[in-house]
């Protein structure tokens, strides 16, 4: 028995021996967006199986506090190619790596990362550092601090400085185990020597294609083939597919020769399918070649796209879209005032038996409806920035340019509410949370306070208080924003527990609280809810089962911040009977001119000061358009349909 169990070791030790994994090249740090980051693993033995192996990244520190794992990935399936190398890192990188991490993945230093026999089930984030089943490890930094602690919990005594930040370098391995740093070679040996492999490229003449184009996509090789070269692309990718083109997929590069290409024309069909991403894909190479790039995306704008019945926030309209709450959904706030109201209405829009939370990654998709433009179904209307962007330009790297994310009206520093591991996992409207008025955290995916925004415009924001001193939004645009923002930010008071909107601009500690109320206030009164607010309303009704009251019934935020507080709330009329409640009036603030909308039979139109006194007096038994003549101030519009009234007030300016 002992010996078998002696060979046992000695095989299994010997296998070690053989096929010893060691980290060739690492390239931590690039210019700009950090795009071309990787790391090279090398065997001993070429095609070797990588079954059993782990390679796991730890973020170092000066100070001792870090020296703890970031990431860990499993290596189980991969096989090194002919030369012994495996390469992790991002898809830019060329040629392509066996396995692709996102873009600035790999942290710049100083830092580490290791190889080990065992899984990364081994190795949950914040992982201290050990040298137990370590095969190899290689500390390294972009001209910081030594992270000394981190050299010694892996049995280091070097680290090797791959250049300051932005640095065009990388860390190559010598025969001898030294370290040598000079330009890049990912997927070749570092000495120059082995087999050369013939790379394959993939060449489109544009990034971007509308439906009914004709394109070219052209394969060439490095070297000529000495044999003809079989190549079957693929372009299929999430919706895109073959009902999408027609062309030749499957291509031969002849012998003696290093270039194919084939047309594609993309089918114009009468379908609103939205823009679409085609990807072009090599399939697995024969020995000898490898991929150069891979993975060629480019956009297939759908000129099928349709436009709302009601406008953009920059030129609003008021009557196409009512509110799809239930009937009766506010009626317990009648005759309350004060705290009673407040309480109220947050027994309704935190009522646990009925609203949902969902996860922040479900929050594209939502935005992707809620915020559409409504002058191009293919958009999102961006807040702050009035204009449209394509939604498949949502930001999913560092780079935020062009891009589109996230915007917290409230932001998430200041209400202290943050995102947790399931929150990245898009799961449905039907999968969700029980939530409560002090479910905080569930602020963070609260769609009735986050929307889509420009990324640098959302990065400028920051967490910044609302307000001339602070956040007023971008110099020379309408100010569209600024009543949605408003409305969004005042739900969240009311919404969540532990959450103030306050007078003043309070400093940037977690403690709840925002500002400006004053400025929240003006910005609710001057610019009210519109057709495209209310859809908003309705869609993230159907996700998450509450509504924002301050959208449906916009008076309700007098009686809890402003000029009614202390007086009891009145239910207007349900739903289905709201008469002239339905009265727009727009635009507001105006220049002396205003339109009524909402008209729907003979109805008399009063403008009144505040003081009280009538300063005219109309009849209309239709949608009505004139011309004030007022004085700049405050007024208020009376508009009678038989025996119901609404009041509505005007700021002239």
């Amino acid at each position: 028995m002992k010996n078998i169990v002696t060979l046992i070791i000695f095989l299994f030790t010997g296998q070690i021996l053989l096929g010893q994994i060691v980290i060739n090249e690492i390239d931590c740090d690039t210019p700009s967006i950090d795009t071309m980051e990787f790391v090279e693993l090398k065997s001993d033995t070429p095609n070797f199986a990588l079954d059993g192996y782990v390679l796991v990244f730890y973020n170092g520190s000066s100070d001792g506090l870090g020296d703890k794992s970031y990431l860990a990935l499993d290596l189980d399936g991969y096989v090194t190619d002919v030369n012994g190398l495996f390469v992790i890192g991002s898809s830019a990188v060329s040629p392509v790596p066996q396995s692709i991490i996102s873009d600035n993945t790999i942290q710049n230093g100083a830092d580490a990362v290791a190889i080990y026999l065992g899984s990364w089930f081994d190795f949950p984030e914040d992982t201290v550092a050990t040298q137990i089943n370590l095969i190899d490890a290689l500390v390294y930094e972009t001209s910081d601090t030594d992270a000394t602690v981190l050299m010694a919990l892996l049995g280091e005594t070097e680290i090797i400085n791959e250049g300051s930040a932005n640095n065009i370098n990388s860390i190559q391995r010598n025969n001898d185990g030294t370290y040598t740093v000079k330009t890049p070679t990912p997927r070749q040996l570092n000495d120059g020597s082995g087999i050369v492999l013939n790379g394959v490229s993939i060449l489109i003449a544009q990034a971007q294609y509308n439906e009914g184009d004709m394109f070219d996509i052209t394969l060439t090789t490095e070297q000529n083939v000495t044999e003809i070269l079989n190549l079957n692309i693929t372009l299929d990718n999430e919706t895109f597919n073959g009902s999408d083109f027609r062309g030749t997929t499957m291509l031969s590069i002849p012998n003696g020769q290093k270039t194919i290409s084939t047309r594609i024309t993309l089918v114009d069909d009468s379908d609103d399918e939205g823009d679409e991403i085609l990807s072009v894909n090599l399939p697995t190479l024969p020995a000898g070649y490898l991929e150069l790039n891979d993975n060629f995306k480019v956009r297939v704008v759908d000129n099928d796209f349709t436009m709302a019945a009601w406008g953009v926030p920059t030129d609003p309209t008021f009557i196409h879209v009512s509110s799809t709450q239930p009937n009766g959904y506010y009626n317990s706030l009648d005759a309350k005032a004060d705290a009673d109201l407040r309480q109220a209405l947050q027994d309704i829009i935190a009522d646990p038996a009925v609203v949902r939370a969902q996860t922040y990654a479900d929050i594209i998709d939502i935005l992707k409806e809620a915020d559409q433009n409504p002058a191009h179904s293919n958009q999102v209307w961006l807040l702050y920035t009035e204009q449209g962007r394509a939604k498949l330009d949502f930001q999913t790297s560092s780079n935020s340019v062009g891009k589109w994310n996230r915007e917290h009206t409230y932001p998430r520093s200041r209400g202290g509410f943050f995102s947790i591991d399931l929150d990245d996992i898009a799961d449905g409207p039907d999968v969700f949370w029980t939530t409560k008025a002090d479910s905080l955290r569930h602020g963070n995916s609260d769609a009735h306070a986050l929307r889509a925004t420009d990324g640098p415009e959302n990065s400028s924001r920051s967490n910044q208080n609302y307000g001339v001193s602070e956040y007023d939004g971008p110099s020379g645009n309408d100010g569209s924003f600024k009543g949605d923002v408003a409305r969004s930010v005042l739900y969240m008071a009311v919404r969540y527990n532990n959450l103030a909107v306050i007078n003043g601009y309070p400093n940037d500690d977690p403690d709840g609280f925002l500002g400006d109320l004053t400025t929240l206030l003006d910005w609710h009164r001057n610019d009210l809810p519109d057709d495209f607010e209310m859809n908003r309303n309705n869609v993230i009704y159907n996700w998450q089962f509450n509504r924002n009251p301050f959208i449906d019934q916009p008076d309700l935020v007098e009686y809890i911040w402003g000029t009614q507080v202390g007086n009891n709330w009145i239910q207007p009329l349900s739903v289905d009977d709201v008469g002239a409640s339905q009265i727009k009036i727009y635009p507001n603030p105006t220049r002396n001119r205003i339109n009524i909308l909402g008209i729907d039979g003979v109805s008399t139109i009063e403008i009144f000061s505040t003081q009280g006194q009538r300063l005219l007096k109309k009849a209309a038994n239709e949608n009505a358009s004139f011309n004030l003549n007022l004085a700049n101030g405050v007024y208020f519009v009376k508009v009678t349909q038989e025996d119901k009234s609404t009041i509505k007030k005007i700021v002239i300016k």
